[in-house]
């Protein structure tokens, strides 16, 4: 598959400005991030995944982050907070939790006014046909197994159709009902899916939240295992300035200028650890 994969992970409105902000201050740093083979998004990874795939600059999806634009208003009542953490808290085996997550997606209701697909198609821009310029794989969950799955340019599905797939939070969304399965987001098991990079030389992942919501591998014991099987692997997460410009409310809309500048600080900071390995 190539020597090199960038890895982006979900983290919703302020993960997503958390990412933007440190594609930006790693390409500002010298970070040569068009010398992807691949780039693999999860959920908000997916949106500026695909953007960043077919030519959108990071510099520009940072400044939009600024500016307030790329707005997406999630709306989640507490009551959908607390179905959400019943099905994943409510076993230790990772298994099973991701069960139980796809059957309280299964049981939600649409809500009135437009689908997600609808809400994203302006989020993505022009990033509306699969990319010529690097691979793109998107994940999604399988809502009846909870098996992880990738698209790409080869599937059936349009670039639109398998973002929304990755996007589709359980109990917010209901499942995205593509190729006659039913597909939830893409984080529901890991935030970022760095395993699915095991065939590369060399892995950036960004990874906004550490680990999912429940008895799933977070992202470093995933970057343990690649390391363990000898990939070099650089993973970035949010630090404790990140942290705190993000807060805990991960819609907060209001917050994405400081949790893409706190990105972009951090990027910076640490640009020259990152191009030790992605250019060497």
């Amino acid at each position: 598959m190539g020597d090199t994969a960038l890895v982006l992970g979900g983290g919703g409105p302020l993960g997503g400005a958390w990412l933007t902000g440190v594609l930006a201050g790693l390409a500002d740093a010298g970070v040569d991030l068009d010398r992807a083979d691949v780039v693999i998004g999860t959920s908000a990874g997916a949106i500026f995944g695909a953007r960043l795939a077919c030519g959108e600059s990071p510099q520009e999806m940072y400044e939009r982050q600024l500016s307030g634009a790329d707005r997406l208003v999630m709306r989640v009542s507490a009551g959908q907070t607390l179905r959400f953490l019943w099905a994943a808290l409510g076993s230790r085996d990772p298994e099973r939790s991701v069960q139980r997550l796809g059957r309280a997606a299964l049981a939600t209701r649409p809500s009135p006014g437009p689908g997600l697909t609808e809400l994203l198609r302006p989020l993505l821009r022009g990033a509306l046909e699969w990319p010529d310029r690097a691979a793109l794989r998107i994940t999604s969950v399988d809502a009846h197994t909870g098996q992880v799955e990738t698209f790409g340019a080869e599937s059936e599905l349009t670039l639109v159709e398998a973002v929304a797939a990755s996007c589709a939070v359980p109990v917010v969304w209901p499942p995205v009902e593509l190729a006659g399965r039913r597909w939830m987001d893409g984080g529901s098991r890991s935030t970022s899916n760095i395993q699915l990079a095991r065939d590369h030389e060399r892995v950036l992942a960004l990874s906004p939240i550490r680990a999912a919501v429940g008895p799933h591998p977070s992202a470093q014991q995933q970057v343990a295992e690649l390391a363990a099987a000898g990939v070099a692997v650089t993973l970035l997460v949010p630090d404790p300035d990140s942290r705190r410009a993000m807060g805990r409310d991960m819609t907060a809309d209001a917050r994405r200028p400081d949790a893409a500048r706190a990105g972009y600080a951090q990027a910076k900071s640490l640009a020259d650890t990152v191009a030790d390995v992605w250019h060497s």
